[in-house]
């Protein structure tokens, strides 16, 4: 899909303030380390993850949902009565009912005439997301619309470290599901999109692919019994290594169709930003697609896995550290469990 009316006026975020380390967690499970004979660093070596980011104690997600929405609208061109959308985008959500963008909507203010829903997709939440609210403003349906996500972490680590401790059975096979769970942070993103009328210096979207493996839906899956607070018992397993393979390969036909959607090359792309699991992850997906790694901006070591929020906030942050200058050309490239994949260029 190809756009012509498209524009991204700005990436926020807001950051919680706790950083939590990977050598933390694994003082916490000193007694699981000591008893499969686990070298302490593991979790850092084979993540590359050095720490990520909780929330206070009681945070709902849409907490941070709000905080990065008003510094977008803070920085944003257009002005609140434009927003003519607002969708949540997160893996956490408030409750099952009402849509959490409710709660996000209310607190910004934003008209009661605007569409207000949320989108679940795993960590392709935001990209769905910017797929969703682009189509709307290429065909009219809105002129200007918010994409939010607020990650909190602190319930699947708290609950995937209790979990471990308590299962005496575990074994150094059984333990590998859990381990990703413990590279999960937290941290909140808001998105605003346009028509090119209402911000002409905004970014222009240049076009999108997205394809699903749908056959690989096993290879990830969370539950939560208590919703997605801190009191609930949230708990995932991951076949990280097929996870991997499985969507690298997803990958490798995506960016053959974006490619072809777009008429560029890898080396048309200045910048690329990705939804970061690990650095094994990520060396593996640049070498299958053919891409300069140099061209990379990460956050990972520092934010570790921030499931929707992880792509939008490296590509805010490649803009902080200067990566991203007019004329630029931006690669967002997605992989969420499921599996769907979806790339989006942007010019900046």
């Amino acid at each position: 899909m190809m756009y012509r009316n498209v524009v991204i006026d700005v990436f926020a975020y807001a950051l919680p303030p706790e950083r939590i380390s990977s050598a933390a967690i694994e003082q916490r499970l000193a007694a699981v380390y000591d008893r499969l004979h686990l070298p302490a660093g593991r979790l850092e070596l084979m993540t590359g993850i050095r720490e990520r980011r909780f929330w206070p104690p009681g945070t709902a997600p849409s907490r941070g949902a709000v905080l990065a929405g008003r510094e977008a609208m803070r920085r944003s061109s257009v002005a609140a009565r434009e927003i003519g959308c607002l969708i949540n985008c997160s893996v956490c959500r408030d409750f099952l009912e009402p849509a959490t963008a409710t709660v996000v909507h209310r607190e910004l203010g934003l008209p009661d005439g605007a569409l207000v829903f949320d989108i679940s997709n795993a960590c392709l939440g935001i990209l769905t997301g910017m797929v969703v609210l682009a189509g709307m403003i290429e065909t009219g349906r809105v002129r200007a619309g918010m994409l939010v996500a607020g990650e909190n972490s602190r319930s699947l680590v708290e609950s995937t470290i209790r979990t471990m401790l308590e299962d005496t059975g575990l074994t150094r096979r059984s333990i590998k599901p859990f381990f990703a769970s413990l590279t999960i942070g937290s941290g909140a993103v808001a998105v605003v999109m346009c028509h090119r009328d209402l911000a002409p210096a905004g970014h222009r979207l240049i076009g999108e692919a997205s394809l699903s493996a749908t056959e690989y839906n096993h290879l990830c899956r969370g539950n939560a019994d208590k919703g997605m607070s801190d009191s609930g018992r949230t708990l995932m397993s991951t076949d990280s290594e097929a996870l991997m393979l499985a969507g690298v390969e997803t990958a490798e036909r995506t960016w053959r169709e974006f490619s072809a959607e777009t008429g560029l090359t890898g080396a048309d792309w200045d910048c690329i930003c990705t939804h970061q699991v690990g650095t094994a992850h990520k060396r593996l997906l640049f070498e299958r697609l053919a891409l300069d790694l140099s061209r990379d901006f990460s956050n990972l070591a520092e934010m570790g896995n921030v499931g929707s929020v992880s792509c939008p906030l490296a590509v805010a942050m490649a803009e902080e550290a200067g990566r991203l200058r007019p004329g630029n050309r931006l690669g967002m490239l997605g992989i969420g469990s499921g599996i769907n994949c979806t790339m989006l260029g942007v010019e900046w």
